[in-house]
Order: structure tokens, then C-alpha cells, then sequence
């Protein structure tokens, strides 16, 4: 009886403790997510990054079953949307759209950027490879990217191009291929693509580096030509426009895609959330459709695939970012 008495009381000691424990840390236990995911888009709404993070942020909170809510944080080159990612908590409920010029091309053009990808960042998965293109005014004379390097060759004055912004991908694309083709082209940055569309529509600059998601609509109206894709193999949706390679540039390629990051001490369970999320979502048909129609690739989209490109894409650019220095500083402000 004695050694019932003292089992059974310290079976009903070790059960109180286990109930208050269970009152305790229950509250922690709660399943990811149990409220809203906010996503920070580090370009302004409607762009190419914020049309396409809401494309998948829907069917990604379907499977999630919270809703996601995107937070335009414009300005820098994604470094402002960055950096306030970098000092969110890390808990999963602020996510953020990572580019390659976000992780890798900002932190060396930029020298007093708010946040390190190396020490901040963690990644979840890649969602879109975005494929790139050079173009002219309808009423250029220039009708291939072979002509194009051949009048920028001879020419006295260099042939400018405009892009969205120093530092972009987009630009590092054209000082690598002034790079590898040899040939001077002189850059004329500006805030955003929409401006730096009108100029070329309006024959201000001579030439355009941009993405087939906003080049489409321009192209199909006639009122910019696609002289090459910077792409490895021709476009699906643009079969008639040869890559570089084929005009006098071989192995040249060039390309931004768009992913998603958390903070760096994001539990593990959560980041597997995440992207499990993520590969569903980019799973719907609506989803497929539209990246068809925009012309966007579908990269794997797991951590460790995006590990490997963002260590790969460092080893590629920022050596470039180096040779390049002159036409990569900052404007002021």
C-alpha cells in the first residue's frame, strides 16, 4: 500500500505539472500561420515584381489558409523593401520578393545599404525567371542586334540605352554585354520603366533593356522592335527574335529572377511552410497560364535550388560589378 500511495501521488504531481505546462506553452504550439502574412515588394504597384507577386500570392495564401497581404516598399533598387525585411521578426509573417540585383548587385553598388543577404536573409524558393530583351523604336532603322553592335562599333558618339535604374539587372545585362561584345554603350538610368519606355517611344534614347512581361503589350502595338532575347534559346512567345548568341555574341546570357526570402532566423518548419506553399501555388493553372503569357520561366522553386543560384549568380555578377565600376555609381540621393 505504501508504495501505491507514494506512485499514484506522483503520477497526480507529474499530471498537474504536464496540464500547467500544456497552459503554459500552448499558445506557442499554435499551428503556421494562424493570421495574415504580410509580402514587402520593394518596387511600386503595378511593375513586373509586384504584378507578379500577387499573382502568386493568391493561390499561395489558399494554401497557406491565411490571407497574404503585399506591401509596396519602393525605392533604391529594392534596398528600402529589403531593409525593412531585414528588421522584421523572424516568425514568418513578413516575407519579402528577393531579385538578383536585391541579393547580389545592390550590396556592391550601393555603399550604404541598411541590410547584408548574407547575414539577414534566408531563402524559401524562386518563383520566376524573368527573360530579358533588347529593343528599339519602331522607327529605328536598326532591324538586328548584329546591326546594332556594328553601328555601336563605328559610331562616334556611343548609342545609348535606357534601363530602369543603376544597379538593376537589367543594366548589369547591357554592361555585360558591352563587356563581352566589345563595344561602347553609354547608360541613361531612370526611375522605374515607365519613363524609360517613353523616352525610347519617343526617340529620345536609341535603344531599351527590358522584360518580355512589360515589353508585350508595346511590341504586339508595333511601337518597339525586338531586336534579341538575352536569353540562352529563343522565346516561345517571341520565336521569330534571335537570341545574342546567334547575332555575334557567343555564350552570352543574361537574365533576373524573382524569389521569395525571410529574415534569417526563421524557424525551419516555417520556411518548410513556405515553400511547400509556394510550389503549390505555382502549380495553378491560372498561374501557368499567365506565366505563359508573360513569358515567364518557372525555376525550381525549394531553398537549396536557391542557394545554388544565388551563390552561382554572385560569382557571375559581381566580378562584373568590379570591371564595370565606372558606369555603376549611384546617383546622389
Amino acid at each position: 500500500m505504501p508504495s501505491f500511495e507514494i506512485t499514484r501521488r506522483r503520477f497526480l504531481m507529474t499530471g498537474a505539472a504536464t496540464a500547467a505546462t500544456l497552459v503554459v506553452s500552448g499558445p506557442a504550439w499554435a499551428a503556421y500561420p494562424d493570421k495574415p502574412v504580410k509580402w514587402i515588394v520593394g518596387f511600386p504597384p503595378g511593375g513586373a515584381t509586384d504584378t507578379v507577386a500577387r499573382l502568386i500570392g493568391h493561390p499561395m495564401s489558399e494554401a497557406l489558409g491565411k490571407p497574404i497581404v503585399v506591401d509596396n516598399r519602393p525605392g533604391a533598387g529594392s534596398s528600402v523593401g529589403a531593409a525593412a525585411l531585414a528588421s522584421s521578426p523572424a516568425d514568418g509573417y513578413t516575407v519579402g520578393s528577393a531579385d538578383n540585383g536585391t541579393l547580389i548587385i545592390n550590396p556592391v553598388v550601393y555603399p550604404k545599404i541598411q541590410y547584408d543577404p548574407d547575414r539577414d536573409f534566408r531563402p524559401v524558393g524562386m518563383y520566376a525567371g524573368i527573360n530579358l530583351l533588347l529593343c528599339v523604336p519602331s522607327s529605328s532603322p536598326i532591324k538586328t542586334a548584329t546591326e546594332y553592335l556594328e553601328k555601336a562599333k563605328g559610331a562616334r558618339e556611343p548609342l545609348l540605352y535606357a534601363s530602369p535604374g543603376i544597379g538593376t539587372p537589367l543594366h548589369l545585362a547591357m554592361e555585360r554585354l558591352a563587356r563581352d561584345a566589345n563595344v561602347h554603350l553609354k547608360h541613361v538610368a531612370y526611375k522605374g520603366m515607365a519613363p524609360a519606355l517613353n523616352d525610347v517611344l519617343a526617340g529620345i534614347v536609341d535603344s531599351i533593356v527590358i522584360d518580355y512581361t512589360t515589353a508585350n503589350s508595346q511590341i504586339k502595338d508595333g511601337k518597339i522592335r525586338a531586336i534579341a532575347v538575352f536569353s540562352e534559346k529563343r522565346l516561345t512567345v517571341l520565336p521569330d527574335v534571335p537570341t545574342m548568341a546567334e547575332q555575334g555574341v557567343p555564350g552570352f546570357s543574361a537574365g533576373a529572377w524573382h524569389s521569395l526570402i525571410v529574415p534569417k532566423a526563421t524557424p525551419d518548419d516555417v520556411v518548410v511552410a513556405l515553400s511547400e506553399a509556394l510550389r503549390k501555388a505555382l502549380q495553378d493553372q491560372l498561374v501557368k497560364t499567365r506565366y505563359a503569357e508573360l513569358g515567364l520561366d518557372m525555376p525550381p522553386s525549394d531553398p537549396e535550388s536557391m542557394s545554388r543560384r544565388w551563390e552561382s549568380d554572385k560569382a557571375t555578377w559581381q566580378p562584373l560589378i568590379v570591371f564595370r565600376r565606372a558606369n555603376l555609381t549611384p546617383l546622389a540621393g
